[in-house]
């Protein structure tokens, strides 16, 4: 219900851009070029130090500016609006984060969001990861790629709150709590899977979502060789790819001093 109503208000009453508060518009033309990276693309981002296990990222922007304040104002604030173009942000990164256009047609992307937890969800009348991977899917599905939000991922036991830890203390606070849902893996085997977030900053949560993923066993499917007994369950699979809006500007640098250049999309896997 609080949601909703977020939502009729936001239709009525005045607004003003989440990223720097120019009035008459949800995002201006400033702020959006910088939720896309300014002209960059995305690039590759690693965090340090780089937690056992993250998956290869892709992010659109630095967190930093009017983009932080623009996922703190839809993530915190209510600004349920600019789910959209946050939305489009993200799908950049996810096609960035598949390897490219080739082949999405006829394999569909599946976007597994990294879950809140409920009392989260609660407090915030929403479940902004999941809003932002929704309208990242539909972006795709009009560009012409299958897409479509697989939120197989669930936390199983209490998550202390983030703020305030460092990249130790959040490992530590997340190790094992993620899990994936009775019957999530068949869905996986359904197409290329894209971890999604809206930030990265120690890379903690998708790592321990990664892990959950490659926990599950997978059921068997007859003619495709895994190396175990006919009608077995298979192990789950090593994930690749993940996608986020932003991550932190360090992360960006420590990709371009390893690299000698900018990561863009397509780079080095």
């Amino acid at each position: 219900m609080r949601g909703w109503w977020r939502e009729i208000a936001g239709l009525v009453l005045p607004v003003a851009c989440g990223g720097c508060g120019r009035q008459r518009t949800e995002l201006c033309p400033s702020c959006e070029a910088a939720l896309t990276g300014a002209g960059e693309g995305p690039r590759r981002v690693r965090p340090s130090p780089e937690p056992a296990g993250l998956p290869v990222v892709h992010a659109v922007a630095p967190y930093a500016d009017a983009v932080r304040e623009l996922l703190i104002a839809h993530k915190e604030r209510g600004a349920l609006t600019l789910a959209r173009p946050l939305g489009g942000a993200l799908a950049v990164a996810v096609e960035a984060a598949a390897g490219g256009t080739e082949g999405l047609v006829a394999r569909p992307l599946l976007l597994v969001p990294v879950p809140s937890s409920r009392r989260s969800v609660r407090a915030r009348g929403h479940d902004p990861t999941r809003r932002i991977a929704l309208a990242a899917a539909a972006r795709l599905r009009g560009a012409g790629r299958q897409a479509r939000v697989v939120p197989v991922l669930r936390q199983r036991r209490h998550v202390a709150d983030q703020a305030g830890l460092g990249a130790r203390g959040r490992l530590a606070n997340l190790s094992g709590a993620l899990e994936v849902v009775p019957g999530g893996g068949r869905l996986l085997r359904a197409g290329k899977v894209v971890l999604v977030d809206d930030l990265m900053t120690t890379g903690a949560s998708l790592a321990e979502a990664a892990r959950a993923l490659g926990d599950v066993h997978l059921p068997f499917i007859p003619g495709i060789p895994h190396g175990l007994p006919s009608g077995s369950a298979q192990r789950g699979f090593e994930q690749r790819a993940a996608a986020v809006i932003a991550s932190s500007p360090a992360s960006f640098e420590i990709n371009r001093n390893s690299q000698g250049t900018w990561n863009v999309a397509g780079g080095e896997r």
